[in-house]
């Protein structure tokens, strides 16, 4: 799984970037980039042009500067990428925070919305796909543009539902996130996570909603909004497939199902790779999207991107983690699947 992987194309292209501007329905501006291949240097990929564009979503509290490498590498083979700042964040964060209004939910509902009708617009005859690390994995099943989307890739993808935190890290993420975060919010008018060296500053908002988030994750919306949101994870039919390495504290297995269950029509394919298939003895929540990958775990999704064909179906660590216990039916992630394949595993 680790083997560097043969691109279709050969040399790969010169790419131009471009700072953008996306607006929401709600009037709210998020500022991203957009990298596109040079037409005049473009690879002749099979099955690829300039009219594959892909939506590339941020963690919680993570700039979209962090994704520009895997944007770049998508460009320069032959694909569009578009990054952006949620509302609150990097570029698309106000001088000061402490007055500054947004949810958690309306990163996915309004801003992955927004970034999914504007490379719409930009490619009105192409196809737009997704890749969405942690919350923007999550994310996107709120958003109700989505449905448009022709496939989607999620690395790390879930909600912070502390029971779902892998064991040997729940007391640390409890006192971090569920009772350091909020305290400190509360007392600043935001969460200063720069200082802590944890991630970027969040809104008063999402930071008390990442503390308080239930396994439910749609509870804690308005009331009037809540319909709504389960609407659009139901619409949504566009095939997931679904990842996350085996040592990754966020994306437990029960996590990734959790948070697979509000889209219960997408045709949804889960797998659980292993740090020693990509020669490392760690990756963690945030390592798959460093530039070490490029000629592995990023070669892989082209292959997704690209042609619909999952590269993991026959390599995948354990789906099932003998430490958890069931998920209880009821809960979201415990709710029949619908009409999804049957998962990959081991």
């Amino acid at each position: 799984m680790g083997t560097p992987l043969s691109v279709p194309g050969g040399k790969p292209a010169s790419i131009t970037s471009k700072e953008i501007e996306i607006p929401c329905v709600d009037e709210q501006l998020l500022h991203g980039h957009l990298f596109e291949p040079n037409q005049a240097t473009e690879p002749k990929h099979e099955n690829t042009s300039p009219r594959q564009l892909v939506v590339i979503a941020c963690a919680t509290g993570v700039r979209a500067s962090y994704y520009h490498r895997y944007a770049t590498f998508l460009a320069e083979h032959g694909f569009t990428a578009l990054t952006f700042d949620y509302r609150g964040i990097g570029a698309s964060a106000p001088a000061d925070l402490r007055d500054f209004t947004a949810r958690w939910h309306q990163w996915g509902t309004e801003d992955i919305d927004a970034a999914v009708r504007w490379a719409r617009n930009h490619q009105p005859d192409g196809t737009v796909s997704f890749v969405g690390h942690s919350f923007g994995g999550f994310g996107v099943g709120l958003a109700p543009e989505a449905h448009h989307l022709a496939r989607i890739l999620t690395v790390g993808a879930q909600h912070a539902y502390w029971r779902d935190y892998a064991k040997g890290y729940r007391a640390q993420f409890l006192t971090r996130w569920h009772l350091y975060m909020p305290l400190m919010t509360r007392a600043s008018g935001y969460f200063r996570g720069k200082r802590r060296g944890w991630l970027e500053d969040l809104p008063r908002g999402v930071a008390l909603d990442w503390a308080r988030s239930r396994k439910d994750f749609i509870k804690n919306a308005p009331a009037g909004q809540q319909t709504g949101m389960r609407a659009a994870g139901q619409a949504l039919r566009t095939p997931i497939l679904a990842l996350a390495t085996t040592d990754d504290p966020y994306a437990s297995v029960r996590a990734m199902k959790r948070a697979l269950a509000y889209t219960p029509q997408a045709p949804t394919f889960i797998h659980r790779l292993e740090p020693r298939a990509y020669g490392k003895a760690s990756i963690g929540h945030f390592g798959l999207f460093h530039s070490d990958y490029a000629e592995s775990f990023w070669s892989q999704t082209l292959i997704w991107l690209r042609d619909g064909i999952d590269p993991w179906a026959e390599a995948s660590g354990p789906l099932e983690d003998p430490q958890e216990r069931p998920l209880r039916q009821g809960s979201p992630a415990g709710k029949n699947p619908g009409n999804r394949p049957a998962t990959s595993r081991m």
